[in-house]
């Protein structure tokens, strides 16, 4: 990735951002496809939210134009598998699914079940293996300048210090739908008739991977209900996983 990107683009990030932030959702992807071209590209989990940016998309002139990734850490729900065949045939997506090189099984046996551990570093280094280090390969082999996500504002503290678009590990990052409420997903899912993730009528509000996702309970609630509770992000919206 060249250091003079942004230059190279003409693209001041702050000036963009205030821009953004009176841009629809809508407006925001199609800006980015027009600056980016083929060297954008978007994230799903097929997690409880991911049917809106996705829907977005498909509903936009970027339709099937658009590089969509879908990180399979293989440890995903049964309930998730079965929901991401059940979107990507009724919105008729075109997914790259991203691997990681080493297999559940093979990690296992080389470093055992790290996410049973309650430390933050065996965490860490589940989340660089399975998630992201498949995903930065992938941006790496298709000369992604411009990743875009569906990241939230009020999911997490860390996130409700992002911008709309900011430099990320030596890209950019798009966040289209960053000032969304959980109303605003709710209805906008109501109103577009897109099924709800299965756990979510079982009291998940955010779901990752199997061994690290529960439901909400009195005590613990939104991103707190991940990862045991050690931490609320797995570190590929952070520069670093100690966040």
């Amino acid at each position: 990735m060249k250091d003079n990107l942004f230059e190279n683009l003409n693209l001041d990030l702050n000036s963009t951002n205030q821009k953004l932030m009176k841009m629809s959702s809508l407006d925001i992807i199609e800006w980015g496809y027009t600056t980016f071209k083929n060297k954008l590209a978007f994230t799903t989990s097929f997690g409880i939210q991911s049917a809106v940016l996705l829907n977005i998309i498909q509903h936009s002139s970027l339709k099937n134009k658009v590089k969509i990734f879908w990180i399979d850490t293989g440890y995903l729900p049964t309930e998730t598998y079965k929901y991401a065949e059940n979107l990507m045939k009724k919105l008729s997506l075109n997914i790259q699914v991203l691997q990681s090189e080493i297999s559940p099984a093979r990690m296992e046996a080389l470093y055992g079940k790290i996410w049973e551990s309650k430390k933050s570093d065996d965490l860490d280094l589940y989340h660089k293996i399975r998630k992201i280090d498949p995903l930065e390969k992938a941006l790496n082999d298709h000369s992604i300048q411009c990743w875009g996500s569906g990241v939230r504002a009020e999911q997490t503290h860390h996130r409700g210090t992002m911008k709309f678009i900011d430099n990320f590990r030596e890209r950019i990052s798009l966040r289209p739908l960053l000032g969304w409420s959980n109303k605003d997903i709710f209805y906008y899912m109501q109103d577009n008739n897109l099924p709800q993730h299965p756990l979510f009528m079982k009291g998940y509000s955010s779901v990752g991977d199997w061994h690290s996702s529960g439901p909400e309970t009195e005590e613990t609630q939104g991103r707190n209900t991940r990862f045991r509770g050690i931490k609320q992000e797995c570190g590929l919206h952070t520069d670093s996983s100690n966040q």
